[in-house]
């Protein structure tokens, strides 16, 4: 009998080989993980750059590692050997879909590896399009963002602590290797994919107007603070000190926050002094100073439980500022479907989110991280065929660990 496909695991039996390490490639080994994808990898003896990066246990183990590598088998192999670069290349050959970050090394270049395996699919993220390297942060300042982040009154740079173009191109690269397979279902034939970190960030300025509009109107994005450009938005603080982020997009959420800041009057004061339309949004961004002294006093004058409970009775976009540790503590994510109680070695038991899209209404759950080459003797059994003795004999010459 047939064993009946899991709608949560649509790539089962996909088996992919990962060199990597910080963000990008293992996100995306990662993510095809959860989609059933068996991943194996392949780290240096002793572990790559981010195996002990921060944060970490009190014993030491990295909690970052942990996070970014659930769900996937770990091999340890000396790559500077040859016996362990033959290891590596069988294993990719076997497998047929390779990603990595690591690039430049002849022996598992695309060209390389395709002779091995000509129906080869190849994932490389780069730092840049021209070769050179970059990192999240180093791309993200020649781009431009930094310069727009931060409070209007602030000269320098500001960086956010988000490493969105590392996100971005691990999810970029997962999309690739699951089109990429699609393609090889069809025709039969591989691909090489390339993804520069700084094409991901130039692809997203470009599709969000930053670049577009530098181009057309010869002028950048002015930096604006805790504001939305072109819209509505502003944070306000409670008479507690709480904070709130608020985001009117429409007519209907400005009105609402008028009335529950009885502001109704004054703003209507307000544009005919003005000679302004403020069901226009692009009227009232440009008049957000003037809106924000009025809606301030309201929130000045109560405290975060007032303004919350008055908030959730209108159409008003909102959310008060919180803390990761608030957020880890909060209903959404101990009362979250997307979160499983996982028992991490290593780190301990903890609620850890798993793949944050709901497959005909199921969350595919996270699964722990293994420990630097905890699956070593396992793949070279399973993938290779090799036998206890011959493992034992890789181990021993110090192939493998």
């Amino acid at each position: 009998m047939t064993a009946t496909p899991d709608p949560t695991r649509p790539l089962a039996g996909v088996r992919v080989v990962e060199i990597s390490s910080f963000v990008a490639v293992p996100l995306a080994g990662m993510t095809l993980a959860q989609l059933g994808a068996e991943v194996v990898r392949v780290d240096p003896v002793g572990g790559a750059a981010d195996y002990r990066r921060w944060p970490l246990t009190e014993a030491g183990d990295s909690i970052y590692w942990a996070g970014l590598n659930k769900g996937k088998r770990s091999l340890a192999v000396d790559m500077r050997s040859p016996a362990g670069r033959d290891v590596v290349t069988r294993l990719i050959a076997g497998s047929g879909v390779f990603i990595t970050n690591v690039t430049g090394r002849p022996w598992h270049a695309y060209e390389t590896l395709r002779a091995r395996r000509p129906d080869l699919i190849a994932v490389e993220v780069s730092g840049r399009a021209d070769g050179g390297t970059g990192v999240d942060y180093t791309v993200n300042a020649g781009i431009g963002f930094p310069l727009v982040t931060g409070p209007a009154e602030s000269s320098g740079p500001v960086n956010h602590v988000l490493p969105a173009w590392d996100v971005s191109c691990g999810l970029y690269a997962a999309l690739s290797v699951v089109t990429a397979l699609r393609h090889r279902d069809a025709t039969g034939d591989g691909q090489h994919v390339r993804i520069p970190l700084e094409n991901v960030a130039l692809a997203t300025a470009s599709n969000l107007s930053l670049l577009t509009e530098a181009m057309v109107t010869g002028t950048s994005r002015a930096r604006i603070g805790n504001a939305v450009y072109g819209t509505y938005g502003q944070d306000f603080t409670g008479s507690d000190g709480s904070a709130f982020m608020i985001v009117a997009l429409t007519d209907r959420h400005f009105r609402d926050l008028t009335t529950l800041t009885g502001t109704a009057d004054a703003v209507a004061a307000l544009e005919d002094s003005l000679g302004a339309d403020f069901s226009d949004e692009g009227q009232r961004y440009r008049h957000r100073a003037a809106l924000n002294a009025l809606f301030a006093d309201w929130f000045a004058r109560h405290t975060g439980e007032e303004i919350a409970t008055a908030l959730s009775a209108t159409s008003v976009l909102w959310e008060r500022y919180r803390t990761f540790a608030e957020t880890a503590a909060g209903d959404r994510v101990t009362a979250n479907a997307l979160f499983t109680e996982l028992d991490q070695p290593r780190v301990g038991r903890h609620l850890a989110a798993g793949l944050p899209v709901a497959i005909d209404g199921t969350y595919p759950a996270a699964a722990p991280a293994p420990a630097l080459g905890d699956d070593t003797a396992a793949v070279l059994g399973d993938w290779l065929a090799l036998d206890a003795d011959e493992v034992s004999a890789l181990r021993d010459a110090g192939t493998v660990a």
